[in-house]
Order: structure tokens, then C-alpha cells, then sequence
């Protein structure tokens, strides 16, 4: 077993790497990887909310969702939960050519990457689910609309309370999520990485936590099975908060917590003997 655990100094140093390592990946790889990641986590979302509403418990949808980010993971895919919390470190750690416009370049390409997955996912669900759009959606399309009317109007009711709430939402889930990606780097061997990555993301999605690439695919799929809210609804009153506090919660609770004490180590105490 210790053979297969990476202390928490050495797992400070891969996070680090692997930020400075995400931002040498070219354009084409990293929309590419980010797209399939979008796509593959949607698929996981559609997959959950179908087996919440056919067993009728959101505990088992919850804890078959990890599925999804753990087969993205292990393929090398890349979610904007994840590089907010990673790349930035590489910036403080001052590598090489890293600097804050390579940082936001990184996470735009990867917000279009997850976005452009997730919509084509969303497209294809509602066309399977209406026969070419001939006929209604069924309950999985009712269950969605109404999701998303809930979160965005639902909000929207409560003002600035309502946009705070979601946005602290946010950040209760990549608290989890990033907690679950650096879990990952703690093991060496697959099922090791599929153990450690899978509590964190099973509680998030059932607490009901707000995932920012999640709600690429929930609410546009919503909105094409004529959810009750517009596109300007989601934007302001899910996304742009969920991402906010996704940000966040991933790097303030997770990167910043781990480069700290586990990279930037405060001396030891001197004790008198």
C-alpha cells in the first residue's frame, strides 16, 4: 500500500506540475480534451438524472454520476472545476513562462471545449428522447425543465440572496470536486485514483452542489425541451455564479490550502529541550 500512496509534499509538487503542465498543452489538445470531458460528464449527468427517475431514490443516481468524472480523469480530459484549481499554482509558483494571460487563456479554451461537449450532448439526448423533436420529452424532459426553471427563476425570486446562495453552491462543489481531483494524484494505480475520487463527487451531486460544466448540459437541454426561463436566465442566475464560486472553492479551499502548507511549508518549530 505505501508503494501506491503519494505523500502530501509529493502530491503538492504533482499539482503544481500538473497546472504549468496543462497550460503547455497546445490549442488543439486542449479543446479537444476539454470537449470530450464536457461531453463525457454530461453523459454521466443524463445517465443520473435517468436512474433517479426510474428507481425514484436520487442517493443511487448520486452514487452512479463519479462514473463519469472518473472515466474523463483517467483518460486525461480536462473540466474548468479542475484547471481553476490547478493551473493557477503553476502562476504561484512562478514557472517559466507562465503568466495570468496563459492562466485565463487555459481556462477560456476549456470553458469552450466543455461547453461545445456538453450542448452537443444536450442535443443529442433531446433528439433521441422526442424522436427528432416529433413528439414530447416524456419525465426525463418534465424533470429537467423543471430543474432548471427552479435553478435560475427560483433564484432570480430571492435577488441578491438567491444569486449569493448559488454561488456559494459553487463553491461547496468544487470544494469537492478538486478535493476529489488531488485525491486522485494520492494514488498511483487506477483503482486507487477510482477510490479516492469517488465520495467527494457522489457527495456533491447529491447535496445538490452547483457544477458549472454539469449546467452546460442541464440547462441548455432544458431550454430545448422548452424549459420556462431563457438563455439570459441561466447565464446570470446559474452560470456565471456557479462558475464564480467553482473558482473559488477549488482554488481557495483545495490548490491555495495544499500549496501552502504542503509545498510552501512554514519552518519548523524550535523547541526547547
Amino acid at each position: 500500500m505505501n508503494a501506491d500512496y503519494v505523500p502530501p509534499n509529493d502530491l503538492a509538487r504533482k499539482m503544481v506540475d500538473a497546472g504549468e503542465a496543462k497550460i503547455r498543452v497546445s490549442t488543439r489538445d486542449t479543446l479537444i480534451r476539454a470537449y470530450m470531458a464536457g461531453a463525457i460528464l454530461a453523459l454521466a449527468a443524463a445517465f443520473a438524472i435517468t436512474v433517479t427517475i426510474n428507481t425514484g431514490s436520487p442517493l443511487i443516481g448520486a452514487l452512479l454520476f463519479p462514473v463519469g468524472f472518473i472515466l474523463l480523469y483517467l483518460l486525461g480530459f480536462d473540466l474548468l472545476t479542475g484547471v481553476f484549481m490547478l493551473v493557477p499554482l503553476a502562476l504561484l509558483d512562478r514557472r517559466p513562462g507562465v503568466t495570468v494571460n496563459q492562466v485565463l487563456r487555459n481556462w477560456g479554451l476549456v470553458f469552450v471545449g466543455n461547453f461545445a461537449g456538453a450542448v452537443t450532448v444536450a442535443f443529442m439526448i433531446s433528439f433521441i428522447l422526442t424522436f427528432g423533436y416529433s413528439v414530447p420529452g416524456g419525465e426525463i424532459a418534465e424533470k429537467a425543465g423543471h430543474i432548471g426553471t427552479a435553478r435560475t427563476l427560483g433564484y432570480e425570486e430571492h435577488g441578491l440572496a438567491g444569486w449569493l446562495t448559488i454561488f456559494i453552491r459553487g463553491i461547496l462543489c468544487n470544494w469537492m470536486v478538486s478535493t476529489g481531483v488531488a485525491a486522485a494524484m494520492l494514488s498511483t494505480s487506477a483503482i486507487g485514483k477510482i477510490f479516492a475520487m469517488w465520495m467527494p463527487i457522489m457527495l456533491f451531486f447529491y447535496m445538490g452542489f452547483e457544477h458549472s460544466v454539469v449546467n452546460m448540459f442541464l440547462f441548455p437541454f432544458a431550454l430545448i425541451m422548452g424549459g420556462d426561463f431563457t438563455f439570459g436566465d441561466y447565464l446570470l442566475w446559474n452560470e456565471l455564479p456557479t462558475a464564480l464560486g467553482n473558482l473559488v472553492g477549488g482554488l481557495l479551499f483545495v490548490g491555495l490550502i495544499m500549496f501552502v502548507t504542503h509545498y510552501k511549508t512554514a519552518p519548523r518549530r524550535e523547541l526547547e529541550i
